[in-house]
C-alpha cells in the first residue's frame, strides 16, 4: 500500500489501495477519505568564516560520523528560514541570521530522508560554537581541506551547484 495509513483519520476503516490520480493511494472504502502522503521537507544552512565553512558530524544513522551542513526537518507550519536558523542553533549552539535563499535540492537520498531540501546561506549573530542536538561535533572547516560528507545536497551546496535564485532575506 502506497503511504503509511493503514487506516482512516475520518472515521476509523481499514483503508484499501486504488488506482488514483496516475498512481496507487490508500482509500477509505467507507467515507471515501484518500490519503495523500505529503513529502518530507528538510531545510540547511550555509554558513561562511572568510574560506571556511561550519559543517556538523552526524551523531546518529544514517551516515553515522560523516559531515554535513547544519540541517534538519521543517515542523508544519513553520517559516523555512526560521526553521534553518533553529537547526543551526539546536546543532551548533550559534545563533545565525538567514541572509539568502540558495536553492532547493530535489531527491530523496535514503528511505528517512527529505524529500525537499531548502538551501539557505547565513551568518552568524552570536553565540559559542558547541554541538547539540543530533550533532556529534561542529567545526569550521577550510573548502580546500573538508571532511568526508554524509549527504549529495551538503556537496551540491557547497560546490554552488543548486540554483541559485539571488534572493536576499531582510
Amino acid at each position: 500500500m502506497a503511504g503509511k495509513a493503514r487506516f482512516c483519520l475520518q472515521c476509523g476503516a481499514r483503508l484499501e489501495t486504488r488506482f488514483l490520480f496516475g498512481r496507487d493511494h490508500p482509500v477509505c472504502p467507507q467515507c471515501g477519505w484518500i490519503y495523500f502522503e505529503d513529502p518530507k521537507v528538510a531545510v540547511a544552512v550555509l554558513v561562511e568564516r572568510g574560506e571556511e565553512v561550519l559543517l556538523v558530524q552526524r551523531l546518529n544513522p544514517p551516515l553515522q560520523g560523516l559531515w554535513s551542513l547544519p540541517a534538519g526537518f521543517m515542523d508544519a507550519h513553520e517559516d523555512p528560514a526560521r526553521a534553518a536558523e533553529r537547526e543551526c542553533l539546536e546543532e551548533t549552539g550559534l545563533v545565525v541570521r538567514v541572509t539568502q535563499l540558495l536553492g532547493i535540492v530535489p531527491g530523496r537520498e535514503h528511505p528517512s530522508g527529505a524529500d525537499i531540501v531548502i538551501a539557505y546561506r547565513a551568518e552568524v549573530v552570536e553565540g559559542d560554537l558547541q554541538a547539540g542536538d543530533d550533532a556529534g561535533k561542529a567545526a569550521f572547516f577550510p573548502r580546500s581541506a573538508l571532511p568526508p560528507l554524509a549527504f549529495r545536497a551538503t556537496q551540491l551546496i557547497l560546490e554552488g551547484k543548486i540554483p541559485q535564485t539571488h534572493q536576499h532575506m531582510e
